[in-house]
């Protein structure tokens, strides 16, 4: 008979390219959720589910778990499961804390050490707690990720310099146009992505800052915190030409800024060049737009590659992070151990939680 395992399934930049990862990644949680929920033996899961990766947690009764999780997730997204197979990865066991653990710390990131991943592990599993379908397992991994990631930020280098996506497009931009008081900059997007590489380029000189999005309450409610414009999304086609950087990071299931209506601007503006920096998943803007002259188009693995360039410091500091991360993960693996072996309702069903109440807010 098999023994309950905690396991951890998914694909990340690291077996998938930007063009696999867009087909991965899941425009909506809640209709996976409901399927998740339904599958047999799966006592809790979580998803975690961003522009670099899409990885399943979970605690399943047994190997028939996992299989029916990747089946439901591949069924959902259309994706053949013979191809999900070559690519993904599935990690159990203590093997799957120190992965969380190094995920949290941004040690398995695209660019290493960056910031924003440590916010969106917390989503994840906020996200999963609010939906019922962690437990005892799954709340004290994700808890004690919080503490291992902010300890090794704390304590190395992992995090020094501007490691984060934002800062690397500023980056980008500053080696392009020199100064950018007098570049005009456009962001389109009011996430989280969005507003932060907004306020990446306000704090780096950028005077003539606008910000677009689909909500116009929301895209002034950005634009008011940096003293900027606002532009209605609409618009974004008619004005390009009045723009010298462009940032994209919507939400959009597609482009929204079509290789012809870059063209018609660079009509306008012949002798001037155009910065787009694609932050999004799937992209934002039409991949042909980099073939039209004087048009510069960016990627987030383009992004990736130029931070690779300026990792070698924080490079340093993998292994004192690993040393520490795997003394925590050892730990906290001899104490979930006993939680797998005992008995617990499956996911999602209701007063399941008895080590989790009060917790999350505080990891």
């Amino acid at each position: 008979m098999s023994e309950p395992c905690l396991f951890v399934i998914g694909a990340s930049h690291n077996q998938a390219p930007l063009e696999v990862r867009e087909r991965l990644a899941l425009a909506s949680e809640d209709g996976l959720t409901a399927d998740l929920a339904a599958v047999p033996g799966l006592r809790e899961f979580a998803v975690l589910n961003t522009c670099n990766r899409i990885e399943f947690y979970g605690v399943g009764d047994d190997g028939e778990a996992e299989t029916s999780l990747q089946a439901a997730y591949c069924a959902r997204q259309r994706f053949g499961a013979a191809e999900f197979e070559q690519i993904r990865f599935r990690l159990t066991g203590r093997d799957a804390v120190l992965h969380l653990f190094e995920v949290a710390s941004g040690l398995d990131s695209q660019l290493l050490g960056e910031n924003e991943i440590f916010g969106q592990v917390k989503g994840a599993y906020a996200a999963a707690q609010s939906r019922g379908t962690t437990g005892a397992v799954l709340n004290r991994v994700f808890q004690k990720s919080f503490q291992a990631a902010k300890h090794v930020r704390t304590h190395t280098g992992i995090s020094s310099g501007r490691v984060s996506v934002a800062n690397v497009a500023v980056e980008l931009a500053c080696n392009i146009f020199g100064s950018l008081a007098n570049a005009r900059v456009l962001v389109l997007g009011t996430g989280e992505i969005g507003e932060g590489t907004a306020r990446a380029f306000r704090s780096r000189g950028a005077a003539d800052l606008a910000v677009a999005g689909r909500r116009i309450e929301r895209a002034a409610e950005v634009a008011s915190g940096l003293g900027a414009d606002t532009m209605h999304f609409e618009e974004r086609d008619s004005r390009l030409a009045d723009y010298d950087i462009v940032v994209c990071s919507t939400a959009a299931p597609g482009a929204v800024l079509a290789t012809r209506a870059i063209a018609a601007a660079m009509r306008r503006r012949p002798a001037r060049p155009l910065l787009l920096i694609d932050l999004a998943l799937p992209r934002d803007v039409e991949s042909s737009a980099a073939d039209l002259q004087n048009v510069f188009l960016y990627n987030l693995d383009d992004l990736a590659r130029i931070a690779e360039r300026n990792r070698s410091a924080r490079e340093a500091e993998i292994g004192r992070c690993r040393a520490m991360l795997t003394q925590r993960a050892d730990g906290l693996w001899k104490q979930v151990q006993p939680h797998l072996s005992a008995a617990a309702p499956r996911a999602g069903a209701p007063g399941r939680d008895p080590d989790a109440a009060g917790q999350a807010a505080s990891p």
